[in-house]
Protein backbone atom coordinates (compact mmCIF):
# COMPACT_ATOMS: atom_id res chain seq x y z
CA UNK A 1 0.00 0.00 0.00
CA UNK A 2 1.49 3.28 -0.71
CA UNK A 3 1.14 5.86 2.07
CA UNK A 4 -0.08 8.63 -0.05
CA UNK A 5 -3.59 6.22 -0.98
CA UNK A 6 -3.99 6.22 2.92
CA UNK A 7 -7.60 7.58 3.28
CA UNK A 8 -10.11 7.99 5.87
CA UNK A 9 -11.43 4.65 6.06
CA UNK A 10 -7.87 3.35 7.26
CA UNK A 11 -7.89 5.98 9.61
CA UNK A 12 -11.44 5.06 10.87
CA UNK A 13 -10.24 1.12 11.13
CA UNK A 14 -7.11 1.99 13.02
CA UNK A 15 -9.13 4.20 15.33
CA UNK A 16 -11.50 1.29 16.26
CA UNK A 17 -8.20 -0.75 16.59
CA UNK A 18 -6.65 1.05 18.59
CA UNK A 19 -9.45 0.77 21.10
CA UNK A 20 -9.89 -2.78 20.61
CA UNK A 21 -7.99 -4.80 17.91
CA UNK A 22 -10.50 -7.62 18.70
CA UNK A 23 -13.25 -6.25 16.85
CA UNK A 24 -14.18 -8.57 14.34
CA UNK A 25 -13.54 -7.59 10.66
CA UNK A 26 -17.34 -7.37 9.90
CA UNK A 27 -18.08 -5.37 12.81
CA UNK A 28 -15.59 -2.46 11.95
CA UNK A 29 -17.04 -2.89 8.74
CA UNK A 30 -20.77 -1.76 9.92
CA UNK A 31 -19.03 1.16 11.97
CA UNK A 32 -17.14 2.48 9.05
CA UNK A 33 -19.73 1.69 5.80
CA UNK A 34 -17.21 -0.88 4.00
CA UNK A 35 -18.08 -4.63 4.33
CA UNK A 36 -15.82 -7.16 6.53
CA UNK A 37 -13.80 -8.49 3.76
CA UNK A 38 -12.74 -4.72 2.42
CA UNK A 39 -11.90 -4.22 5.81
CA UNK A 40 -9.51 -7.40 6.37
CA UNK A 41 -8.00 -6.60 3.09
CA UNK A 42 -7.04 -2.89 4.43
CA UNK A 43 -5.76 -4.44 7.92
CA UNK A 44 -3.67 -6.51 5.52
CA UNK A 45 -2.55 -3.64 3.34
CA UNK A 46 -1.81 -1.71 6.28
CA UNK A 47 0.60 -3.97 8.10
CA UNK A 48 2.50 -5.32 5.11
CA UNK A 49 3.08 -1.82 4.73
CA UNK A 50 4.54 -0.98 8.63
CA UNK A 51 1.42 1.38 9.16
CA UNK A 52 0.58 -1.37 11.38
CA UNK A 53 3.66 -2.70 13.51
CA UNK A 54 2.10 -5.10 15.49
CA UNK A 55 -1.20 -6.01 17.65
CA UNK A 56 -0.62 -5.81 21.56
CA UNK A 57 -2.00 -5.68 25.03
CA UNK A 58 -2.14 -2.46 27.10
CA UNK A 59 -2.53 -3.25 30.92
CA UNK A 60 -2.34 0.34 33.33
CA UNK A 61 0.56 -0.75 35.70
CA UNK A 62 -1.92 0.42 38.69
CA UNK A 63 -4.24 -2.64 37.90
CA UNK A 64 -1.40 -4.74 38.42
CA UNK A 65 -0.03 -3.27 41.70
CA UNK A 66 2.79 -1.05 40.40
CA UNK A 67 3.46 2.90 40.29
CA UNK A 68 4.19 4.37 37.46
CA UNK A 69 6.17 7.41 36.70
CA UNK A 70 5.22 9.78 33.43
CA UNK A 71 7.53 12.34 32.38
CA UNK A 72 9.11 14.09 29.60
CA UNK A 73 12.88 14.50 28.19
CA UNK A 74 14.22 17.24 26.23
CA UNK A 75 16.50 15.04 24.21
CA UNK A 76 16.72 13.03 20.23
CA UNK A 77 19.31 10.59 22.50
CA UNK A 78 16.97 7.54 22.70
CA UNK A 79 19.38 5.05 23.38
CA UNK A 80 20.86 6.98 26.40
CA UNK A 81 17.03 7.88 27.94
CA UNK A 82 16.49 3.70 27.51
CA UNK A 83 19.69 2.96 29.33
CA UNK A 84 19.02 5.16 32.40
CA UNK A 85 14.82 4.50 32.67
CA UNK A 86 15.67 0.71 32.88
CA UNK A 87 18.14 1.80 36.07
CA UNK A 88 14.69 3.03 37.77
CA UNK A 89 12.29 0.86 36.25
CA UNK A 90 10.49 -1.58 33.66
CA UNK A 91 9.77 0.81 30.74
CA UNK A 92 6.02 1.27 29.89
CA UNK A 93 5.93 2.96 27.31
CA UNK A 94 8.93 5.61 25.53
CA UNK A 95 7.50 8.38 22.39
CA UNK A 96 10.62 10.25 20.90
CA UNK A 97 8.32 13.32 19.20
CA UNK A 98 8.96 16.38 17.14
CA UNK A 99 11.18 18.79 18.75
CA UNK A 100 13.89 16.70 20.15
CA UNK A 101 11.34 15.73 23.47
CA UNK A 102 10.73 12.22 24.42
CA UNK A 103 7.65 11.15 26.32
CA UNK A 104 7.95 8.34 28.82
CA UNK A 105 6.32 5.79 31.30
CA UNK A 106 8.14 3.89 33.99
CA UNK A 107 6.80 0.88 35.79
CA UNK A 108 8.22 0.44 39.66
CA UNK A 109 7.54 -2.23 41.74
CA UNK A 110 7.76 0.22 45.30
CA UNK A 111 9.34 3.58 47.07
CA UNK A 112 8.40 5.34 44.24
CA UNK A 113 9.03 8.27 46.32
CA UNK A 114 12.85 7.31 45.70
CA UNK A 115 12.24 6.40 42.11
CA UNK A 116 11.57 10.16 41.45
CA UNK A 117 14.79 11.37 43.32
CA UNK A 118 16.41 8.64 40.76
CA UNK A 119 14.87 9.93 37.95
CA UNK A 120 15.80 13.43 38.97
CA UNK A 121 19.63 11.69 39.52
CA UNK A 122 19.91 9.94 36.56
CA UNK A 123 18.29 12.46 34.01
CA UNK A 124 18.33 15.90 35.71
CA UNK A 125 16.12 17.84 32.59
CA UNK A 126 13.67 15.30 32.93
CA UNK A 127 10.12 16.64 33.86
CA UNK A 128 7.79 14.78 36.09
CA UNK A 129 4.26 15.24 34.37
CA UNK A 130 2.75 13.05 37.14
CA UNK A 131 2.85 9.75 39.50
CA UNK A 132 0.55 7.73 40.13
CA UNK A 133 0.71 4.92 43.22
CA UNK A 134 -1.40 1.21 42.98
CA UNK A 135 -2.89 2.11 46.12
CA UNK A 136 -3.94 6.12 45.12
CA UNK A 137 -5.39 4.75 41.94
CA UNK A 138 -8.65 3.85 40.27
CA UNK A 139 -7.50 1.19 38.20
CA UNK A 140 -8.49 -2.36 39.59
CA UNK A 141 -8.25 -5.84 37.70
CA UNK A 142 -8.89 -8.54 40.44
CA UNK A 143 -7.32 -11.42 38.20
CA UNK A 144 -7.64 -15.08 38.91
CA UNK A 145 -4.57 -17.31 37.95
CA UNK A 146 -7.33 -18.44 35.54
CA UNK A 147 -7.32 -14.95 33.99
CA UNK A 148 -3.30 -14.49 33.96
CA UNK A 149 -3.28 -17.74 31.82
CA UNK A 150 -5.08 -16.38 29.27
CA UNK A 151 -3.72 -13.43 29.37
CA UNK A 152 -0.20 -14.80 28.69
CA UNK A 153 -1.77 -16.57 25.83
CA UNK A 154 -3.33 -13.38 24.61
CA UNK A 155 0.09 -11.05 24.78
CA UNK A 156 1.38 -13.40 22.04
CA UNK A 157 -1.28 -12.68 19.77
CA UNK A 158 -3.98 -10.53 20.79
CA UNK A 159 -6.49 -11.01 18.02
CA UNK A 160 -6.01 -14.97 18.38
CA UNK A 161 -9.82 -16.76 18.41
CA UNK A 162 -11.38 -18.03 21.13
CA UNK A 163 -11.26 -21.84 19.86
CA UNK A 164 -6.96 -21.37 19.82
CA UNK A 165 -6.48 -20.17 22.79
CA UNK A 166 -8.89 -22.48 24.96
CA UNK A 167 -6.80 -25.27 22.87
CA UNK A 168 -3.31 -23.86 24.17
CA UNK A 169 -4.86 -22.98 28.10
CA UNK A 170 -6.36 -26.38 28.00
CA UNK A 171 -9.63 -24.40 29.25
CA UNK A 172 -13.01 -24.34 28.13
CA UNK A 173 -14.26 -21.86 25.40
CA UNK A 174 -16.55 -20.68 27.73
CA UNK A 175 -14.12 -19.61 30.51
CA UNK A 176 -11.83 -17.96 27.83
CA UNK A 177 -15.03 -16.23 26.73
CA UNK A 178 -15.88 -14.92 29.78
CA UNK A 179 -12.18 -13.63 30.73
CA UNK A 180 -12.07 -11.52 27.67
CA UNK A 181 -15.26 -10.14 27.99
CA UNK A 182 -14.26 -9.62 31.48
CA UNK A 183 -10.95 -8.20 30.15
CA UNK A 184 -12.70 -5.59 27.59
CA UNK A 185 -15.06 -4.20 30.16
CA UNK A 186 -12.35 -3.13 32.22
CA UNK A 187 -10.70 0.14 31.30
CA UNK A 188 -7.90 -0.75 32.48
CA UNK A 189 -7.07 -3.72 30.05
CA UNK A 190 -6.78 -2.86 26.05
CA UNK A 191 -6.45 -4.25 23.25
CA UNK A 192 -4.88 -2.03 20.75
CA UNK A 193 -1.98 -1.73 18.02
CA UNK A 194 1.30 0.21 17.74
CA UNK A 195 1.30 2.00 14.63
CA UNK A 196 4.13 4.09 12.51
CA UNK A 197 3.24 7.91 13.22
CA UNK A 198 5.75 8.04 9.80
CA UNK A 199 3.59 6.28 7.72
CA UNK A 200 0.02 7.73 8.26
CA UNK A 201 0.92 9.44 4.98
CA UNK A 202 -1.03 12.79 5.10
CA UNK A 203 -2.59 12.48 8.09
CA UNK A 204 -1.15 13.66 11.73
CA UNK A 205 -1.21 11.57 15.09
CA UNK A 206 -0.46 13.71 17.86
CA UNK A 207 -1.11 13.48 21.52
CA UNK A 208 -2.72 16.50 23.53
CA UNK A 209 -1.93 16.44 27.33
CA UNK A 210 -3.91 18.83 29.79
CA UNK A 211 -3.91 19.75 32.97
CA UNK A 212 -7.74 20.24 34.45
CA UNK A 213 -8.26 22.92 37.36
CA UNK A 214 -11.56 21.22 38.40
CA UNK A 215 -13.96 18.58 37.08
CA UNK A 216 -12.14 16.25 34.38
CA UNK A 217 -14.84 14.18 33.47
CA UNK A 218 -16.97 17.43 32.98
CA UNK A 219 -14.08 18.75 30.67
CA UNK A 220 -13.80 15.86 28.90
CA UNK A 221 -17.57 15.69 27.65
CA UNK A 222 -17.34 19.33 26.55
CA UNK A 223 -14.10 18.65 24.65
CA UNK A 224 -15.62 15.32 23.07
CA UNK A 225 -19.21 17.21 22.03
CA UNK A 226 -16.95 19.05 19.77
CA UNK A 227 -14.02 17.09 19.09
CA UNK A 228 -14.70 13.74 19.37
CA UNK A 229 -14.70 12.74 15.86
CA UNK A 230 -10.89 13.15 15.91
CA UNK A 231 -10.23 10.94 18.86
CA UNK A 232 -8.10 8.33 17.64
CA UNK A 233 -7.89 6.51 21.13
CA UNK A 234 -9.95 6.45 24.18
CA UNK A 235 -8.79 9.50 26.28
CA UNK A 236 -6.41 8.86 29.19
CA UNK A 237 -7.45 10.54 32.61
CA UNK A 238 -5.93 10.24 36.10
CA UNK A 239 -5.85 12.73 38.86
CA UNK A 240 -5.60 16.55 37.26
CA UNK A 241 -4.51 14.86 34.15
CA UNK A 242 -6.12 14.26 30.94
CA UNK A 243 -4.77 13.38 27.59
CA UNK A 244 -5.90 13.23 24.28
CA UNK A 245 -5.27 10.78 21.44
CA UNK A 246 -5.83 12.74 18.32
CA UNK A 247 -5.61 12.97 14.46
CA UNK A 248 -5.74 15.36 11.50
CA UNK A 249 -5.57 15.58 7.98
CA UNK A 250 -2.86 18.52 8.07
CA UNK A 251 -0.56 20.15 10.84
CA UNK A 252 -2.52 23.65 10.82
CA UNK A 253 -6.10 21.90 11.98
CA UNK A 254 -3.85 20.18 14.53
CA UNK A 255 -3.19 23.97 15.67
CA UNK A 256 -6.37 24.97 15.59
CA UNK A 257 -7.91 22.01 17.65
CA UNK A 258 -5.52 22.67 19.72
CA UNK A 259 -6.23 26.42 20.15
CA UNK A 260 -9.87 25.44 20.90
CA UNK A 261 -9.30 22.94 23.75
CA UNK A 262 -6.67 25.09 25.11
CA UNK A 263 -9.18 27.46 25.57
CA UNK A 264 -11.79 25.34 27.19
CA UNK A 265 -13.58 26.18 30.62
CA UNK A 266 -11.33 24.54 33.33
CA UNK A 267 -8.14 23.73 31.70
CA UNK A 268 -5.10 25.62 33.05
CA UNK A 269 -2.44 23.95 30.72
CA UNK A 270 -2.13 22.02 27.40
CA UNK A 271 1.12 20.46 25.76
CA UNK A 272 1.19 18.98 22.21
CA UNK A 273 3.26 15.83 20.95
CA UNK A 274 3.55 14.86 18.06
CA UNK A 275 5.28 11.34 18.09
CA UNK A 276 8.05 9.92 15.69
CA UNK A 277 7.84 6.35 16.74
CA UNK A 278 6.46 4.55 19.26
CA UNK A 279 7.43 1.87 21.51
CA UNK A 280 5.28 -0.38 24.50
CA UNK A 281 7.47 -3.24 25.90
CA UNK A 282 5.25 -6.00 27.68
CA UNK A 283 7.91 -7.66 29.61
CA UNK A 284 6.60 -6.03 33.09
CA UNK A 285 3.32 -7.66 32.33
CA UNK A 286 5.25 -11.10 31.09
CA UNK A 287 6.89 -10.83 34.42
CA UNK A 288 3.58 -10.11 36.61
CA UNK A 289 2.01 -13.13 34.85
CA UNK A 290 5.25 -14.85 36.42
CA UNK A 291 5.04 -13.97 39.67
CA UNK A 292 1.38 -15.01 39.46
CA UNK A 293 1.55 -17.85 38.68
CA UNK A 294 3.48 -18.89 41.74
CA UNK A 295 0.34 -17.99 43.89
CA UNK A 296 -1.19 -20.63 45.49
CA UNK A 297 -4.34 -19.06 45.73
CA UNK A 298 -6.97 -18.71 42.55
CA UNK A 299 -7.71 -14.48 43.26
CA UNK A 300 -3.89 -13.61 43.58
CA UNK A 301 -2.95 -10.83 45.88
CA UNK A 302 -1.58 -8.20 43.92
CA UNK A 303 1.06 -8.14 46.42
CA UNK A 304 2.33 -11.48 44.73
CA UNK A 305 1.85 -9.98 41.21
CA UNK A 306 4.92 -7.86 41.85
CA UNK A 307 7.19 -9.35 44.29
Amino acid sequence: MKLNKLDNYDMKILGILTIDCRTPDRQIGKKVGLSGVSVKSRITKMERAGVIQNFTMKVEPPALGYGIIYLTVPSDDEVDIVKKLKLIGELFFVVPCLGDVMACGIVVEKDIEQKIELVKNLISNARIVLTLDAKESEFRADLTKTDFKILEQLLKNPREKIDAIAKSTMLSTKTVTRTIEKFEANPAIQFTIIYDPRKLGKFIAFALLAMVQNDTGKVLKEIESGFGNYFWQVPFTAKEMLVLFMYSDNIYNADIMHHKIKHTDGIAFTEVFFPKKITMPTNWITNSIKNASRSEKLHVPIKQINM
